[in-house]
């Protein structure tokens, strides 16, 4: 595992370069099911687009932040995917009574390692981006 101080900073983190994948004695129905729910949550447009402003702070990040840093959304239409990641346990929404209302929304555990698992894809895709290896 490198350490942080070898890694330049526009890396993204190594998780384990050794890594083995061995899905033997698995139930392939069960997986594939599971697979069609992830996708439907995280393929939702404006999903990851949220997500990865979370990821990058640990601060709460406000419904105006959102608003500002996804062009193209309208409100209704993220504050439906918020809704979603709240009912699905990705974030937690944080209403204080003032005037005017603010609200925060911070990722769970549970949201904490689908960033995660976000980002080791998102290593797979840089390292596999330009090859031409099969």
């Amino acid at each position: 595992m490198e350490t942080i101080s070898k890694r330049k900073e526009k890396d993204l983190p190594i998780l384990n370069k050794n890594l083995e994948c061995n899905f033997e004695g698995y139930d392939s129905i069960l997986l594939m099911s599971e697979t069609a729910k992830l996708r439907s949550l995280i393929t939702k447009r404006g999903t990851l687009e949220i997500l990865i402003p979370l990821c990058c702070t640990t601060d709460p990040v406000r419904h105006k932040q959102f608003r500002h840093a996804l062009k193209g959304f309208s409100t209704r239409t993220l504050s439906i995917r918020l809704k979603e990641l709240e009912k699905s346990g990705i974030l937690e929404r944080h209403r204080y009574n003032e005037i005017p209302p603010r609200v925060e929304y911070t990722l769970t555990t549970k949201g904490q390692e689908l960033v995660e698992s976000v980002v080791s894809i998102l290593q797979w895709m840089r390292k596999w981006a330009n090859s031409k290896k099969r």
